[in-house]
């Protein structure tokens, strides 16, 4: 039996040194860039669809409710951090959307792990897309139910692996709009092949909200699906509305299971009233000027076909989200890294976070964008390209 290391204090972490050390030799070292409050760069990477994060009158909405609530809301939802604009938040989701009811949570993050958990547990099957969101990749993690992640867009491996479940429950789980290439999945195909298994469908539809369907209404109500009796979705205040914080829409029964039981609610500080009045008024400006949701696919599309005239790898976006693939991990970065002393910040996505493991950079549309924003960014990213990022 071989005996237990003795490690003194200082070493203990020496492990950490090594898996830095093989983290820099892949090129996946990641650093943290603190940005001004002003920038002149143009921005293409944040999520910040509708170009509201800015805007006077959700500011505006954010400092008044500070004044009035305080900077945060003081405990977790049960006990002192639901407040009326909480409510009020939830009742306009559920009503724009479609749904019966909605529930804030702190984040979107928090949304998915709640809303997985659950929703499943022991006697529980859950089968997933591949691809989707690392927040409801760990949501199936802690669920305890048999998960099975299978071929992205692909229903009829969602539909083999509902058919050979061992458990009697079951919950299908999917992104609406792919947060890495920017693909739709096939909403109606996977929600009548979870009726004809007896499954639910939860759909993380974080980057179809505000950009997708009737007025921003999202992909699941683009679907069809939004008022659907066994179709729950999620979403993020802090992309298209430009605030913070998530939401689960669906069922009231639903609603009310994940306040009895959703931990990451439970047990986490409710969503500051700055940021719930911002996310409301965002919501109550995205009904006043339906038409921001096309200047967002418009742009998007756009960029994407001056990219690929270009000879660049360039995803064609059914939302905001425009891929462009890079020849390694190491020439995303420097790629990004040129953009970025151009005037022009870019995302760089490279493993563990593209799940196809092929680096590349990620680019976001937004209403706001000019015609000679989109030329600009177009001929800095065309021009920094690196040896090899050609089709």
């Amino acid at each position: 039996m071989n005996a237990i290391p003795q490690l003194p204090p200082e070493n203990v972490f020496d492990w950490l040194d090594t898996e830095a050390e093989k983290r820099a030799d892949a090129g996946l070292v990641r650093r943290l860039r603190a940005r001004p409050a002003q920038a002149d760069e143009l921005d293409l990477a944040g999520n910040d669809y509708l170009g509201l994060a800015r805007d006077k009158r959700v500011v505006g909405a954010a400092a008044a409710a500070a004044m009035r609530w305080g900077a945060g809301a003081t405990g977790s939802r049960l006990v002192t951090g639901s407040t009326e604009l909480h409510a009020e938040l939830e009742l306009e989701l559920a009503r724009f959307c479609g749904a019966q009811a909605a529930l804030v949570f702190s984040s979107g993050f928090a949304a998915n792990l709640g809303a997985v958990t659950a929703l499943s547990g022991a006697e529980s099957a859950i089968v997933t897309d591949k691809y989707i969101h690392a927040s409801l990749i760990e949501g199936c993690r802690l669920s305890r139910a048999d998960v099975a992640a299978v071929a992205h867009a692909t229903p009829s491996a969602i539909q083999h692996a509902l058919s050979t479940r061992r458990k009697p429950r079951a919950l299908v789980v999917t992104d609406s709009v792919f947060s890495v290439d920017g693909d739709l999945a096939p909403l109606g195909e996977l929600a009548e092949i979870c009726r004809g298994a007896g499954a639910a469908l939860l759909v993380d539809d974080a980057h179809g909200f505000g950009v997708l369907g009737e007025g921003g209404r999202g992909a699941v109500h683009a679907a069809g699906l939004s008022a659907s009796p066994d179709v729950v979705t999620t979403v993020t205040l802090s992309k298209s509305l430009g605030a913070q914080g998530g939401a689960v829409i669906g069922p009231r029964r639903v609603i009310k299971h994940l306040v009895d039981t959703a931990r990451s609610f439970i047990f986490d500080t409710a969503l500051a009233p700055a940021s719930v009045a911002a996310a409301l008024t965002a919501l109550n400006v995205l009904k006043a000027d339906p038409s921001l949701p096309t200047k967002v696919t418009d742009n998007a599309g756009n960029i994407a076909m001056q990219l690929k005239a270009a000879g660049l790898r360039a995803s064609l976006p059914d939302a905001a989200v425009i891929s462009v693939q890079a020849p390694s991990a190491e020439a995303a970065v420097t790629w990004a890294e040129s953009c970025a002393d151009q005037g022009i910040r870019v995302g760089c996505f490279r493993p563990p976070s593209v799940p196809d493991g092929i680096s590349r950079l990620r680019l976001t549309a937004r209403a706001d964008l000019t015609e000679a924003d989109v030329d600009r960014a177009v001929k800095v990213i065309t021009a920094t390209a690196p040896r090899g990022a050609a089709a």
